[in-house]
């Protein structure tokens, strides 16, 4: 009968062979729903096509012959991609059950013994070795904050596992945000109860806002969605960046509206850059000082960072190539119309909390005319 057919092996068919008066109830090995979130990110060409472009450029300087940690590793392609590059050994570490068929994924392209596969998390897995590059994405739609907090696993194993001069992918990234106009969703989920087959039921609408816009979307939109230009929220650069500095951070913002239309939220949106290191005229070998960081920028010496001029960049903004990333929209319950030219100010706080499960408050504080508001949001 069909499902009955012997078989084993290691492609992850667990199948054996049965009577034909007794049924075979098989149980996954690991959570088969965490595959859409691989099967994501694999299909995303822009983001691995610019990982494996970045490892190509850093190939001969920093990455053939050197060791490398891909943290957070999936399934392994960045830790394929630096072999590939001709990497000398690379610690693949990945705390979910997918690092076993992350080891697999090695053993089926041959590469078992130069990619090591640690089952653990970053800041638990024994590596008796510094290494020369870390690569990971650990970038979420409101860049520093993801689940896992990933980042900042990846500031930890920088201060503890990476050489001085070593290389971090991605380097650098910078968080955006920017008013929006989205009249076309706005109808659809909430106007639709104004005038259901001829019957007002008007009186959904405060039940409708608070389902659909009570909570962060994730959704992809367009440059001529944005009202203003946007404006920067926070940058990282992970060569330097402190632990300390992810807590809670507040920035200011004031936009001027491109054209008269209707506010309905706020978007964000970010970008990495895949830049070397920062270099100085002193040897590049020099032991690390005592600080948060093995690269303090805090010397009297002119520093530079190495072909930033050149660095590849990896963008989720509205006007580049859609990701899986998409943008994140925190709508206005309430929206508001503004005039060309009319300013739109305020501020935005934005604080992780693992307390009630890991998530980020996103407190928005903002004023337009003579109104003023405040709209707190949750991404969970």
């Amino acid at each position: 009968m069909e499902g009955a057919s012997s078989g084993s092996g290691d492609d992850g068919d667990h199948q054996r062979q049965v009577s034909d008066n007794e049924t075979e109830i098989e149980e996954p090995e690991f959570d088969v729903r965490d595959i859409s979130i691989h099967e994501a990110v694999l299909k995303d060409k822009v983001r691995n096509e610019t990982y494996r472009a970045a490892i190509l450029q850093h190939q001969d300087e920093y990455i053939k012959d050197k060791v490398v940690v891909d943290a957070r590793c999936g399934t392994g392609i960045f830790s394929i991609f630096c072999a590939q590059a001709g990497a000398r050994r690379v610690y693949a570490v990945e705390a979910t059950e997918i690092a076993v068929q992350a080891e697999k994924v090695m053993e089926a392209n041959n590469l078992s013994e130069r990619v090591i596969v640690l089952h653990g998390c970053m800041e638990d897995v024994e590596i008796n070795e510094k290494v020369d590059v870390i690569v990971s994405d650990w970038m979420d739609q409101l860049l520093i904050y993801d689940y896992e907090n990933l980042l900042g696993s990846i500031l930890t194993a920088r201060d503890r596992l990476l050489k001085p001069g070593g290389l971090i992918i991605p380097s650098r990234a910078t968080l955006y945000i920017a008013p929006v106009t989205l009249p076309d969703r706005y109808s659809e989920k909430i106007d639709f109860w104004r005038n259901v087959y001829g019957i007002d039921m008007s009186a959904m609408v405060p039940w409708a806002i608070q389902d659909a816009y009570e909570d962060p979307c994730v959704e992809t939109i367009k440059s001529e969605n944005l009202l203003a230009l946007p404006q920067v929220v926070k940058h990282v650069d992970c060569y330097t960046i402190r632990i300390q500095e992810l807590e809670s951070f507040t920035s200011r913002f004031n936009f001027q509206s491109l054209t008269r239309a209707t506010f309905h939220g706020f978007a964000f949106w970010f970008d990495v850059e895949f830049s070397g290191p920062v270099t100085s005229p002193a040897d590049s070998n020099a032991p690390p000082s005592q600080s948060s960081s093995n690269h303090p920028t805090g010397s009297g010496q002119k520093r530079k960072r190495d072909d930033s001029s050149e660095a590849i960049v990896l963008s989720t903004a509205p006007d580049k190539p859609p990701t899986h990333w998409e943008q994140m929209l925190v709508y206005l319950y309430h929206p508001i119309d503004v005039e060309q030219g009319q300013q739109i100010e305020g501020s935005v706080t934005l604080t992780p909390n693992q307390e009630d499960g890991p998530n980020v408050h996103i407190r928005l504080v903002y004023k337009s005319g003579d109104r003023s508001f405040v709209r707190e949001a949750v991404m969970r």
